[in-house]
């Protein structure tokens, strides 16, 4: 029976210092270089001395490729017969048995000939993983399933093959193989990338100037997230209680006054203007009652919604103790509170909430927004 993610995931945080390192090279498309700078990160490993085999590499006819390849033991792919035909995959017992230290499986989103042990690639890459052999492998951002339906609106062309992001999450190390738009192009014209005959048709539909820009857009920013989970991960293993403003996360505070809209709004301006996160904190302290206050907060959270905003509901005491945990928990480097023109004993009272966040709260930037009262 196959494994289910959250097994695969289970198995892979138990045992994470008696499994394979899983090294993946992402590209925004077809001919940026992942399976030649996969197979010279392979040929200068095994030059120091490691182990290294290939699974299977494709080389698509690609002489620079086929060259490299030859420069290392490839272990025999699995011969299967199906409808007639005889096609080839990665034998991946006779690599298990094989034992190398280090294994190249190009193409993770293949999907397997029926009658395969496994039904997808990234499933044998999965058993390699398992088996504590170190897999290198290549992935284009279009394949990410999560990303494949944005691919379809920007191109036009339907992704059939993909890999679950969960996958892309398990790796150890993400290399982005970057090459500009009009080199791609360049690349293509010169056929190095598919056979003179296709070369028009290509550059005239996937391959088009702003299909590239907006693909190599969405692997730079599937990069720079792994990038933040894994500096997330890394200050929470060691403890780091300070904020490391490498990227912007704002916060804004909102209650379930309809004026909390103009506070979204104006958070997310901000936010747009320095590629930050943002996030719409509602602390919930057991005061909004009655059908009317919630279903004015129904409509500032989903409002926050529409712009993009993740949304977070707390529950806590005050807003101020609540809020200040969440910004240490999630090293928010901005704050927004609101405050209304008032006077005398309320502004006292919100000025002592603020002093106690201020407090409480780890080194952040506090911005307050005063609204008019209706």
């Amino acid at each position: 029976m196959a494994k289910t993610p959250e097994q695969w995931l289970e198995e892979a945080s138990a045992a994470q210092k008696t499994r394979g390192i899983f090294k993946l090279f992402l590209g925004y498309a077809p001919g940026v270089g992942k399976t030649y700078s996969m197979l010279s990160e392979a040929i200068r490993r095994h030059s120091r001395g490691e182990d290294v085999v290939i699974g299977v590499v494709e080389t698509h006819g690609r002489k620079a490729i086929a060259d490299l390849a030859a420069q290392l033991e490839t272990v025999p792919r699995k011969k299967i017969e199906y409808k007639g035909t005889t096609f080839e995959e990665m034998d991946v017992d006779a690599v298990l048995a094989r034992r190398p230290q280090v294994v190249l499986v190009d193409e993770l989103a293949h999907t397997n000939i029926p009658g395969s042990k496994h039904r997808k690639r990234y499933e044998d890459v999965l058993e390699l993983l398992s088996a504590k052999l170190d897999v290198l492998s290549t992935v284009n951002i279009q394949h990410v399933e999560s990303i494949a339906p944005v691919v379809r609106s920007i191109t036009g062309i339907k992704v059939r093959e993909t890999v679950p992001d969960w996958v892309l999450e398990n790796a150890t190390e993400t290399v982005m193989v970057d090459l500009t738009p009009e080199a791609l192009q360049n690349r293509m014209r010169r056929g190095d990338v598919y056979s003179t005959e296709k070369v028009d048709q290509a550059l005239k539909n996937f391959f088009r100037r702003g299909n590239l820009i907006a693909l190599r857009e969405l692997a730079l920013r599937q990069v720079a997230e792994q990038v933040d989970r894994s500096l997330e991960s890394y200050m929470i293993s060691e403890d780091i209680q300070e904020n490391w403003p490498v990227r912007e996360r704002i916060a804004v505070c909102v209650s379930s006054n309809p004026r909390a809209q103009y506070l979204i709004a104006r958070a997310a301006r901000m936010a747009r203007r320095m590629d930050a996160e943002l996030y719409v904190v509602y602390v919930d302290i057991g005061q909004d009652h009655g059908e009317e206050n919630l279903k004015s907060l129904a409509a500032n959270l989903q409002f926050a919604e529409n712009l993009g905003a993740k949304v977070v509901r707390l529950k806590g005491d005050t807003v101020a103790s609540a809020t200040a945990a969440f910004v240490r928990d999630k090293h928010i480097t901005q704050v927004i509170f609101g405050r209304s023109a008032v006077e005398g004993w309320r502004k006292y009272l919100y000025m002592s909430a603020i002093h106690r966040f201020l407090r409480d709260a780890p080194a952040v930037d506090v911005h307050i927004v005063t609204q008019e009262p209706d």
